[in-house]
């Protein structure tokens, strides 16, 4: 590599992530005729075209597609070397953060902190994405900073760093009005009522294969890939569904619940912070997983849920 221009590495990153010309130069700030030298020095370089036009669209070539993922890298590390300041204080220096997370940890977490950061930290800027299967690979890639999932659904093997955060168990939750549903609700009972499933997500609903694995049969007769939406699906209506307590608890009165006991005993989750070794001494990012961690811990001390108290939506205790 000696004598070669390092700064292709930048554009060949940019060529590579948006396979066009033009916007890579956007991407980097430089003329496009600048970008189309870097192109050709690139494609003498390693003696392959890299980039071929198929109609409108330019296509990678094989040799191309195996260079995307370590150059990738390479930038980040370079990046993570060069890009940052030893120290980080957010009321001077902006950074971008993407966190990868569900829509109940978004709601019950995470918009605590985003409303607070918008007043403290007005600087930073924090991009909040929906739960992906291939989480690990986008840490990996840099194409998210941190991820916020279940512990039970993460393999110690992915050679992740995580923090966890707080813990949360399922509830039963039945419009306030359900008179099939009280604080003895049985087993066969429950089998009876119409249920609505997590199903249809990236990630498996851990509720369901606890049921699955006791053998506690369910009339699904509704499904949904969100967990806010499923409290709103039940108001007015006979359903019943398994949901987390935290989020059966902030909206009980708006979606006029019933919240009791799960017909069987339960494992609770436990919510953890996940990220990419790469980034554990990043000044920027281990000042928002903190944050996070602070979040969460107030959570952790709140008298909202309390073990073995539960109530209806008109305030009686069960």
């Amino acid at each position: 590599m000696l004598g070669v221009d390092l700064n292709l590495l930048t554009a060949l990153d940019a060529l590579l992530a948006e396979r066009n010309v033009t916007r890579a130069a956007d991407r980097l700030s430089i003329g496009q005729s600048a970008m189309s030298a870097a192109l050709g020095r690139l494609r003498k370089h390693f003696d392959d075209p890299l980039l071929v036009r198929e109609g409108r669209t330019m296509v990678a070539t094989p040799l191309a597609e195996s260079l995307a993922q370590p150059v990738r890298e390479a930038m980040l590390s370079i990046e993570a070397i060069m890009g940052q300041p030893q120290h980080f204080d957010p009321a001077i220096h902006r950074r971008s953060f993407t966190i990868m997370a569900s829509d109940y940890v978004t709601l019950i977490l995470l918009r605590p902190l985003l409303a607070r950061l918008s007043e403290e930290a007005p600087l930073q800027q924090v991009n909040v994405v929906p739960v992906a299967s291939d989480f690990a690979e986008r840490l990996r890639a840099g194409h998210i900073d941190m991820v916020v999932i279940p512990t039970e659904l993460t393999d110690s093997r992915l050679g992740l760093h995580q923090r966890r955060l707080f813990d949360d168990r399922y509830v039963l939750i039945a419009d306030a009005d359900n008179e099939a549903v009280d604080h003895a609700l049985t087993v066969e009972a429950f089998s009876t009522l119409p249920y609505v499933a997590y199903s249809g997500g990236p990630l498996p609903s851990i509720a369901d294969a606890q049921l699955d694995a006791l053998g506690v049969t369910r009339r699904m007769e509704m499904s949904t890939q969100s967990f806010v939406v499923t409290p709103f699906l039940i108001t007015g209506t006979p359903f019943v569904s398994l949901v987390h307590e935290r989020l059966a608890r902030h909206v009980q009165r708006q979606a006029h619940l019933k919240v009791v006991e799960a017909p069987v005993p339960l494992r609770p989750i436990s919510e953890a912070l996940f990220w990419n070794p790469r980034h554990q001494e990043d000044a920027a990012h281990m000042w928002l997983r903190q944050r996070i961690v602070d979040q969460a811990a107030e959570l952790n001390g709140d008298n909202l849920v309390r073990r073995g108290v539960i109530r209806s939506a008109n305030g009686d205790k069960y």
